[in-house]
């Protein structure tokens, strides 16, 4: 099977990624700037941003998994600085290091995992986003381009900002997002399917208005809260990040999420 280097691998999507592909039988390799003992893989320890330590990273690599990204908002939470900057240090600097060293070493297939809806947005993220997405696309490596919508996780964090509001106003614009574990699924399969270019977007199994994920959210935790629902054009929406695709779509339900989470907090 083949060796993958996954950049990423200790965030919330690697976590589940990592497993994922070491039970489909592939040897992983995790780029980090600091090995974490308690995951059973190979290490290589480098830096995106820097370049440094790619050359190795990459030795007897066939497919590399480009899953590293870096969000303030969904590190803290939406602050205004948000409005008008992000870092690109990961996102385009880091793409294009990795890219040119993938290059060199003769990478067999560069997967990108994206976000759908980039277009659309005006937030200084997902305009990061899009350019190391582009980086990826006008390459002249095998490439694939695989774009989800936002995970659960995110969607808790925002809704969990709510939970001090007596009233939540929530737009009603449609959206599904999905859980990390569907989309670390969808990547392994595109490592051995032999497909390559830009692959249907996932996202999750539940098209509803975005104020009925806070509803559902609210009702889980026990809350006695006023969801609002607030109408807000298309153009908002996009800005705002509530997307949707019917492309692809996942297995897991957002109140199944919302279960598992309780249980384990």
């Amino acid at each position: 099977m083949a060796k993958i280097l996954v950049t990423g691998g200790t965030g919330h999507l690697g976590r589940d990624l990592v497993p994922t592909l070491i039970k489909s039988g592939h040897g992983v390799r995790l780029l980090a700037r600091k090995a974490q003992p308690d995951m059973a893989v190979e290490w290589a320890i480098g830096d995106l941003a820097t370049g440094d330590g790619l050359e190795d990273a990459l030795l007897g690599i066939h497919t590399v998994v480009h899953a590293a990204t870096l969000s303030p908002i969904a590190k803290r939470g939406m602050r205004l600085v948000d409005f008008f900057s992000s870092p690109s240090d990961v996102d385009v600097d880091g793409t294009r290091q990795l890219l040119a060293a993938s290059q060199r070493a003769g990478i067999a297939h560069f997967i990108f995992v994206s976000i759908v809806g980039l277009e659309g947005s005006t937030l200084p993220y997902s305009r990061v986003k899009l350019a190391g997405e582009r980086l990826v696309r006008e390459s002249s490596l095998s490439w694939s381009v695989i774009r989800a919508t936002p995970f659960y996780y995110l969607l808790a964090k925002m809704l969990g900002g709510l939970t001090w509001l007596p009233v939540w106003p929530l737009p009603t614009s449609a959206s599904n997002p999905v859980d990390t574990r569907d989309v670390a699924t969808y990547i392994a399969q595109a490592v051995d399917d032999g497909k390559r270019g830009m692959r249907p977007e996932i996202g999750g199994p539940d098209m509803m208005p975005f104020s009925t994920f806070g509803r559902r959210y609210r009702d889980a935790l026990g809350l006695r809260r006023l969801v609002v629902p607030l109408p807000v054009s298309r153009r908002i929406s996009l800005a705002m990040g509530l997307v949707e695709t019917a492309e692809h779509l996942g297995k897991r339900h957002w109140t199944d999420w919302l279960s598992e989470h309780e249980r384990r907090t």
